[in-house]
């Protein structure tokens, strides 16, 4: 039962909860953090299973349950935030005081959000959360609703043991982490940032990201597994030079990584999806 796997397979689930922590602290980049963390623990469960004979059922249930934590609840608590800090985006751009540009303003600037949602939707306290606003965060929770269907499909479909019918939870859960780490990183000089950033983290346009996320979760879309060891050689190298060309995009572009590695995965998917269908035939 406590073997090696299924211990790392815990640690994923640990760095889920301390996300949703950080995310209840106004601490949204450290939550955004912790699920790349559980990511890493993730990826190690499945590779220390595999090398040494470590795979049984109980560890894949184990896993879908900490994922479903972790790559589910975290960034749909992550979104949720993110919602209610778009609401009130016209704050950041017209009163923005400079003079609280500190390392602790951005935290007490998410958990004050959440206060005033919390005044607005159960005590009925009349601020910018308004009679219809206030229930706009709950789009966000869209996103662990149907991870729970995709993680309970994804055990039971055989069809998925080498590749993936639709966008992992890791995988999604690392595309909504860049927007909490995008606003850390920006938030001190968020009235200079262009329309479309403006547009992009406006609370509808979130709310409408989520519902797109989470729907890509179960389309049925056909992406590449990036477990390592299979019989295919080229396709191994093919996912340690994405892993390897990921690690050194990190370091040079930082949070814009995100979008950038996306876009490459998306696009080896849809060449090893083409390449293997000819095969086939």
């Amino acid at each position: 039962m406590f073997n090696l796997a299924n211990i790392l397979t815990s640690c994923n689930l640990i760095c889920g909860l301390i996300s949703i922590t950080f995310c209840f602290a106004g601490q949204l980049d450290l939550a955004a953090y912790a699920i790349f963390v559980g990511a890493l623990f993730d990826f190690a469960d499945g590779f220390v299973a595999r090398s040494l004979k470590l795979e049984s059922k109980m560890g894949k249930e184990l896993d879908s349950l900490s994922d479903l934590i972790t790559f589910g609840a975290a960034p749909g608590f992550l979104m949720f935030f993110m919602i209610l800090i778009g609401i009130e985006q016209p704050f950041l751009l017209e009163n923005f005081d400079k003079r609280a540009a500190n390392i602790y303003f951005e935290n007490y600037y998410v958990f004050n959000q959440f206060i005033h949602w919390v005044q607005a939707f159960f005590y009925d306290f009349p601020n910018n959360f308004n009679a219809s606003i206030k229930y706009l965060p709950f789009a966000a929770f869209s996103i662990p609703f149907l991870s729970l269907f995709r993680l309970a499909h994804f055990n039971v479909d055989s069809k998925q043991s080498k590749n993936f019918i639709g966008v992992p939870t890791p995988l999604n859960a690392i595309i909504i982490c860049f927007f909490p780490l995008y606003f850390h990183e920006h938030m001190m000089n968020w009235n200079t940032q262009g329309d479309l950033v403006h547009f992009l983290f406006d609370c509808y346009t979130l709310a409408g990201i989520c519902c797109v996320l989470s729907i890509a979760l179960i389309a049925p879309l056909p992406l590449m597994s990036m477990k390592l060891g299979g019989p295919n050689k080229i396709e191994n190298y093919l996912k340690f030079a994405l892993i390897i060309i990921s690690v050194i995009t990190i370091f040079v572009f930082k949070v814009m990584a995100i979008p950038i590695i996306i876009t490459l995965y998306l696009i080896i998917s849809i060449y090893h999806y083409f390449k293997t269908s000819k095969n086939e035939i």
